[in-house]
């Protein structure tokens, strides 16, 4: 039987103040095509479908569109709740639902959901675990003592009884120790959060969500897909892909990805103005680094020439001597005249605040201004 495994898609999130229902509405009809042309039998949403528990109605019919597309095309569909998803909210009408091949995470009880598909090797026992927390698992299983993620984890896995005779797949959205993390995602502090890979042992694959880089966690089978697209620019190296999991008999698993092609990529460019102004227009999500020792005022303006999708702009020089964000115009709006001047003089200066001096002639020039208006 042929799995498509994918996680994180974050439907309805922002980047710099940037909603990305279009670019995610484009992954997701790729994701569609690939599933129909590698002959997908079932798809693995390991967990994060929305950017927050509360989602937009446009990520709503989103996220109907793609996954009644899958079931009209004859593709089961299994979805998990991640740490960003409400729970109640991706549960909504899963036993109607159901009927039609799509089966998602119900409100947790203390038991792990399973559904038992069939192919000519057998049975494969697709068990989902939504996002857990120790606080949670604790309620609903007051016996057990549970004073971490991992001890919640064994807990209701310990419940499930698996039957390693058969071959196991588990959706899981946890954060496993040694993976590789980015800015994008929420992690405890401490480390608190972190899981032990051996605590899936029993398991013939793992379809992992939670962090955004595609990667495999000490063995091929346990495997982050990663998220479709890169949602800060830590991710700009990323390469983004869907898993592709075939799964034979007993012990016989192969894996591949597929990679995926944004509708606009999420770049790091840097150079002189002169250099970055000779590279070929782009509408990419970019973040532009200066090294322009004296950088001319309208700056900002002459890269979104060629750049209309800059998202951040900074400068790095002798004076600064390290990145410094230069404000977006946005921010730029709210701020006095008196701010506005002691950004951009710690901007020239090392980050060295303006002297008293400068504040008073600054409030010299704006009073002769006003009396002149």
């Amino acid at each position: 039987m042929r799995f498509l495994h994918l996680a994180d898609l974050h439907l309805g999130k922002q980047m710099n103040d940037l909603l990305l229902l279009d670019d995610q509405e484009y992954i997701l009809n790729q994701i569609t095509d690939i599933a129909d042309a590698e002959k997908i039998d079932a798809v693995l949403i390991a967990g994060d479908v929305y950017q927050r528990s509360a989602p937009q109605a446009e990520a709503m019919a989103l996220f109907d569109r793609f996954i009644s597309g899958l079931a009209e095309r004859g593709k089961k569909v299994f979805v998990i709740s991640g740490n960003h998803d409400s729970a109640l909210r991706i549960s909504y009408f899963s036993s109607l639902v159901r009927s039609s091949g799509i089966y998602v995470t119900e409100a947790f009880d203390g038991t792990l959901q399973q559904v038992t598909l069939r192919d000519e090797s057998g049975d494969i026992v697709v068990w989902m675990m939504p996002f857990l927390r120790p606080s949670q698992v604790k309620r609903l299983l007051p016996e057990e003592k549970i004073v971490s993620f991992q001890g919640a984890v064994q807990a209701v896995l310990r419940g499930a009884s698996v039957d390693t005779r058969k071959r196991n797949l588990l959706l899981c959205h946890q954060f496993i120790t040694g993976s590789e993390t980015s800015d994008s995602e929420e992690q405890a502090v401490g480390g608190l959060d972190n899981i032990d890979a051996s605590v899936f042992d029993a398991f013939d694959y793992v379809a992992l969500g939670h962090i955004h880089k595609p990667q495999r966690v000490l063995r091929d089978t346990l495997r982050y897909a990663g998220s479709p697209l890169k949602y800060s620019f830590s991710e700009a190296g990323h390469h983004k892909s869907v898993t592709i999991l075939d799964l034979g008999p007993k012990g016989d698993a192969s894996i591949r990805t597929v990679p995926l092609y944004p509708l606009h990529d999420v770049r790091l460019l840097e150079g002189t103005l002169d250099e970055l102004m000779r590279l070929p227009y782009s509408e990419d999500y970019v973040w532009l680094t200066l090294h322009d020792e004296i950088v001319p005022p309208d700056a900002r303006v002459t890269l979104s020439v060629n750049f209309p999708n800059m998202m951040k702009f900074s400068v790095v020089n002798s004076k600064t001597k390290y990145d410094v964000d230069v404000l977006a115009v946005r921010s730029m709006e709210n701020k006095s005249i008196q701010e506005l001047f002691a950004d951009f003089y710690r901007l020239q200066n090392n980050d060295r605040e303006p002297g008293e001096a400068h504040m008073q002639v600054i409030e010299k020039v704006l009073k002769e201004l006003e009396e002149k208006a």
